[in-house]
């Protein structure tokens, strides 16, 4: 278990300091984007698109499996153009207020920005506030 847990935090390690070497983690980047003046993000954000529907490809046409052997399931997702428009929204407005993307809240924490730390409670209050409203909300 503990291997494992190592295993984890070790990429994350790796994964937070690519992104900080590659100004993802930049609110000059980002705001640089939200002003449609530099392709940067657009582009690092379009790769990790591709590369994902790349993965989930090769994931359901050769069947592949976790670590411990157990077959990875992809849930089918309805569309929803008010689920797709409201999450949009709020996303993109929590991006717009914090200047950060929610993934590398924690990254910009250790980079020193510590006023994220913030953030973060904010993100797990309305996660919580989500889990409470979830049934009443529409899916």
């Amino acid at each position: 278990m503990k291997r494992k847990i190592l295993r984890y935090l070790l990429i994350g390690i790796i994964f937070g300091i690519t992104l900080a070497k590659a100004e993802i983690i930049s609110w000059y980047r980002i705001y640089e984007m939200f002003k449609f003046q530099s392709f940067h993000m657009y582009g690092v954000i379009g790769s990790a698109v591709i590369l994902g529907i790349i993965v989930i490809q090769v994931i359901k046409r050769f069947k592949l499996k976790t670590f411990s052997g157990d077959p990875i399931y992809i849930n089918p997702k309805q569309f929803s153009i008010t689920r797709y428009l409201a999450g949009g929204t709020i996303f993109g407005l929590g991006w717009a207020m914090t200047g950060a993307c929610p993934g590398p809240l924690f990254i910009m924490v250790g980079n020193g920005v510590t006023v994220m730390v913030v953030a973060i409670g904010s993100a797990l209050l309305g996660t919580y506030v989500y889990g409470l409203l979830r049934s009443r909300l529409p899916h």
